[in-house]
């Protein structure tokens, strides 16, 4: 038995055998190309194949998780569509003749570079994107073969350096039981979708990639930060029980939902919630919230090229207050900039937006 920590980034217990992802061999070597034309028809054919299966996953995503939870594909389809990247990459193609495969890795590891050495966490884990979205345009321009996650079709433990949003987006809770990285935090988005999904699973483990090999059996403690690696008997006995008690846990919280809050004394505390579209307010409704504590509306604004229109910000408030039924809402003016961008406002640079 081997014990690795990590961070606790999906609440749960997970006990299974391993399947480790691995990365196809994306090995680049520089090209000198005679016709820059038809190099450029290869890169942009690239990026076509990538926005259509991008924009296919993005709807799945939104369909079974919510438009918050896709809004991530829509921002790698604005990256597709950044003319700063794109013409980066056609500069290189046609000015210093270098293939296409070439020039997009070199472009895309000047912007991960870029934003892994920013200070704030949430934009170095933007690098991630950035990564997702040119391994797909590179594997096109390769022809590599991807694997999918989606085939999995038996109780299964992924084991990942990295999971992308994308690879996150193709699992299926009734086979995927967990995941363990070597890398990624909290607020990552593959960790954010695990919580949508309801899959235990820990991240920055460092090395849960060099220790496990398919096959081996496996937990993951999404609720301590731990993976065990090869468990005992009694191991596997002891965190059946710590997954089983969890999900009792759960299904006691799942009575309270309609229950007033209060104090030990009988003071009535107000619980509301957050929300981001209106399509979280089915959750919100079931858990038997008092009210919307804050709705963050500049979820409105982003994953698009254009600001909403008067009406359709309109519409979206309305629906919340409706189906709210006289409960209070709390509607947050638009709070963008710093580490929030939208690519279509120009707002002028913050020396520290914290």
């Amino acid at each position: 038995m081997q014990k690795l920590t990590g961070i606790a980034a999906s609440s749960g217990v997970a006990i299974a055998k391993a399947f480790v992802h691995e990365e196809p061999d994306m090995t680049i070597e520089l090209r000198e190309i005679q016709d820059p034309t038809s190099e450029v028809q290869r890169l942009d054919d690239a990026l076509a194949k990538s926005k259509e299966e991008l924009s296919v996953i993005k709807d799945k995503t939104e369909k079974e998780l919510g438009p918050d939870k896709a809004e991530i594909f829509a921002a790698h389809l604005l990256v597709l569509s950044d003319p700063e990247l794109v013409d980066a990459v056609k500069t290189k193609i046609t000015d210093d003749k270098q293939n296409a495969e070439y020039a997009m890795n070199e472009v895309s590891s000047m912007f991960i570079t870029m934003f892994e050495n920013m200070d704030n966490e949430y934009m170095k884990e933007r690098a991630a994107d950035i990564r997702d979205v040119s391994k797909r345009v590179l594997g096109h321009l390769l022809g590599l073969e991807v694997q999918s996650l989606a085939t999995i079709s038996e109780e299964t433990v992924i084991i990942a350096e990295d999971l992308t949003p994308s690879d996150t987006a193709q699992l299926n809770p009734v086979f995927i039981k967990g995941f363990a990285t070597d890398i990624g935090g909290r607020t990552s988005h593959s960790a954010i979708m695990s919580r949508s999904l309801e899959i235990p699973a820990v991240v920055g483990t460092k090395e849960v990639t060099k220790q496990i090999q398919t096959g081996m059996t496996v937990i993951v403690d999404g609720l301590d930060g731990a993976v065990i690696i090869e468990p005992s008997q009694e191991e596997i006995a002891a965190y059946t029980k710590k997954r089983d008690d969890f999900a009792k846990q759960k299904a006691e919280w799942a009575k309270l939902v309609n229950e007033q809050t209060t104090t030990k004394d009988g003071q009535h505390v107000e619980l509301a919630a957050n929300i981001g579209t209106p399509k979280d307010l089915e959750g919100v409704i079931n858990n038997g919230a008092e009210g919307i504590g804050l709705y963050r509306t500049e979820f409105l604004y982003m994953g698009r090229t254009e600001l909403p229109s008067e009406e359709e910000q309109f519409q979206a408030y309305k629906e919340v207050v409706e189906r709210m039924e006289g409960k209070p809402v709390v509607i947050r003016t638009l709070d963008i900039g710093g580490d929030k961008e939208l690519p279509y406002l120009n707002l002028p640079k913050e020396m520290n937006h914290f």
